[in-house]
């Protein structure tokens, strides 16, 4: 797919993996429409892109708010008159605590920006790339966690997250075959982002912002800084793109803890319970 002079919406773009994608979207040619939460940290990378004499628009998003996500589209096709890629982007940690310790408030918060998020870009963005019947894009940020889960790590409910995300684009795909809008599942490893200060946004329906470190904050801060380079996850994407890949993986990936992991549903596979269909 082309992308120069196609318009992109990117969610989260104020900072990290968003701002990457966006960088890398902008250089590419396409009108972008940097959507997120801090409107006053988008508007300023919005700024920083625009000096390159790139189209980008700000606009303040709530992902996990239906009428906030179409207020977004509304304002991209008023700018920039169809949308062509659609970057569900925007995500939050939830990192180190046991599945029975995590308060339903954190649940609400992870799965309403994590997976609501998506849900919501896939029920306005998608419509709207496929009304022009030109060739468009959708990548959702899922995560490497989406495929395994690592001892240790208490990572249940990112990881959950994560894999709802993998099966959304997977049935997405699936349900576009025989169009020209193409589907990315987004798999980053580590990444050097501020991911885990992400919950100081939390809206207070879902628990409200929390200002001091938790256990998964600091655990996310730790891998983050043992990341790549946002950037390079903004280059993986114009690359998935552009060849129409289902599956972007970037950064470490765990291969041999995947590999387990489908070792384990194979050798099952050949047990007397499994029936083959």
């Amino acid at each position: 797919m082309e992308i120069s002079g196609k318009t992109a919406i990117v969610t989260g773009a104020a900072s990290g993996i968003g701002f990457g994608i966006a960088t890398a979207l902008a250089e590419a040619g396409a009108n972008v429409v940097m959507a997120d939460i801090e409107k006053d940290a988008v508007e300023q990378a919005a700024h920083q892109l625009s000096g390159t004499n790139k189209q980008v628009l700000p606009v303040r998003i709530d992902v996990t708010q239906e009428q906030s996500v179409i207020h977004a589209l509304t304002e991209a096709e008023r700018r920039f008159g169809k949308l062509h890629i659609a970057c569900n982007n925007a995500g939050v940690p939830m990192h180190g605590t046991r599945l029975v310790d995590v308060p339903v408030a954190d649940w609400a918060f992870v799965i309403g920006v994590n997976v609501w998020g998506v849900i919501h870009g896939i029920r306005h963005f998608v419509p709207a790339i496929l009304k022009h019947g030109e060739a468009g894009h959708v990548v959702n940020t899922a995560s490497v966690a989406a495929t395994q889960n690592r001892r240790g790590t208490h990572q249940g409910p990112y990881s959950m997250s994560k894999f709802a995300v993998l099966s959304l684009s997977e049935a997405l795909e699936h349900e576009l075959e025989g169009t020209n809008v193409g589907v990315t599942a987004l798999c980053p490893g580590p990444i050097a982002t501020n991911l885990a200060q992400g919950a100081r946004h939390r809206p207070d329906h879902l628990g409200g912002p929390q200002l001091h470190p938790t256990a998964e904050a600091v655990m996310a801060e730790r891998l983050a800084r043992t990341g790549i380079d946002p950037k390079l996850v903004g280059e993986r994407v114009i690359d998935a793109i552009r060849n129409k890949t289902f599956y972007a993986f970037v950064s470490a990936v765990p291969v041999d803890v995947i590999r387990a992991r489908h070792r384990r549903i194979e050798a099952e596979l050949e047990t007397r319970w499994a029936t083959p269909y």
